[in-house]
Order: C-alpha cells, then structure tokens, then sequence
C-alpha cells in the first residue's frame, strides 16, 4: 500500500491509501463523516476487497491526513472528483463505494462523469436535513464507542460556515451507472428509508439489500464481514 497526495481544484490535498496489486480496475471507498481511510474498518475493508480489485481508500478534506475543513457534502465532491480522474488514467473499470455522506458524494459524482461502472451506496441519505442522527440510542453509541479511535477522533475538522447541500433523492434519476443500496434495519443515523427511497426512485439498473438488525454505513462489515463482502463483490463483478 502507497499513501499518495493529490490536489483538489479549490487546492485541498486530499491523502488517499493506494493499493496496487495488478488488478485492471479499482474500488474508490468514500467514507462518511467522521471516519479515515486509516480507521480500522476501512483499513480492513480495503485488504479484503484488493484481493479482487485495486482499492483507493480517500481521505475527504478535514479528515485524516487530508487538509481544509468538512463542508458535510458541499465542497467534498471536488475530492472524490480528484480521485476518480487520478484512477481514470490508469483504470477503465472504476467502482465506487461510498458510506453514509460519502455514498451522497459518491451519488453526486456519478452524476458528472459517465466513465464510472458500477456504484456501492451504503445508509445513503436521501437529504441531509433529514438525516435522524439519534445518538443516544445503543445502536448509536455502543458501535461509536466499539469504533473509538482517538486519533482519527483528533484528526477530524468541520467547516462552521452553513452551506446549501445537494440533496440526493433530487439527482438520483440522473444516475445512469448501476447502483446496489445498502442499508441497516437498525441505522439509528440514517435510517433505512433514506437509502430505499433511493432505490425506488433511481431509474438505472438497481439493487436494495436490507441487513436485519444492520447498524449503519461500516458497521454492516463489521457485523457481517462475509456477507456484506459476497453481495459487494456479487454485484461489481457478476
């Protein structure tokens, strides 16, 4: 693995974990807020998933060891942008995987460059404004405390500044590359209506996979790393 630096047009370096074993396409993982490519769940996703493909792991800004400050969902298309032209020098088949906010993103950045092949959308949020977040409940916090790290916790730097965000059930017809919705029967966070009203109203070649007793984005690896590997690998590589 090779962490490597690239520079967003708005000069943002974005650090992404580079893991080239031969493979003639590559997955983008796009976590969501508050969690790295460094973080021990990304970490291990990404070993899993390039024994079939090539993986970039990304840090967004104001994660990780990329510079600026999170803009939850305004600016970060500009850095997943980065990376997906940086991948499309090398690469044909370009799969994205894209967690919570970063599977809005994900969303988002399919809708501007049509070389994607197939996406990953996991406890995708229809529109921010309706994100529940309900920490306090134990499908909430005892996964937050499980996946303490504290210098990822450290590392993490919001944006103050209130910004309009694009909502995803607003461009998701625009999506022409197929797409497989992922979501937890127990997302305290985003609950699993967002992600399948996604699915409804997407209009490309479409999949919902609803994870009983599945907590949110990450947590459905963690809970049920083999099956959430076979319906991933299933769907990119069928």
């Amino acid at each position: 693995m090779e962490e490597l630096k690239l520079i967003t047009k708005d000069k943002i370096k974005i650090a992404v974990n580079y893991y080239n074993n031969g493979f003639d396409k590559v997955i983008i993982l796009a976590p969501g807020w508050f969690m790295t490519k460094d973080s021990k769940s990304f970490k291990e996703m990404s070993e899993v998933f390039s024994k079939y493909s090539d993986i970039i792991a990304m840090d967004f800004r104001g994660h990780g060891r990329s510079s600026g400050f999170y803009t939850f969902t305004r600016c970060e298309i500009l850095d997943i942008l980065t990376v997906m032209d940086y991948a499309h020098k090398t690469y044909k088949n370009i799969y994205l995987m894209g967690f919570s906010l970063g599977a809005a993103i994900v969303i988002e950045a399919a809708t501007k460059r049509n070389y994607v092949k197939k996406i990953i959308a996991i406890s995708a949020p229809a529109a921010f404004d309706k994100i529940e977040n309900q920490m306090w409940k134990k499908e909430a916090w005892i996964p937050t405390l499980q996946k303490c790290e504290l210098k990822r916790w450290f590392s993490i730097r919001p944006s103050v500044i209130k910004s309009k965000k694009v909502n995803s059930v607003d461009i998701i017809q625009k999506v022409k590359a197929p797409t497989l919705f992922l979501a937890g029967e127990k997302d305290p966070t985003v609950c699993s209506w967002h992600t399948q009203s996604l699915y409804e109203k997407a209009v490309c070649d479409k999949r919902f996979e609803l994870f009983k007793n599945g907590c949110h984005a990450e947590d459905l690896f963690i809970q049920d790393r083999e099956k959430f590997v076979n319906i991933c690998c299933d769907w990119l590589f069928e």
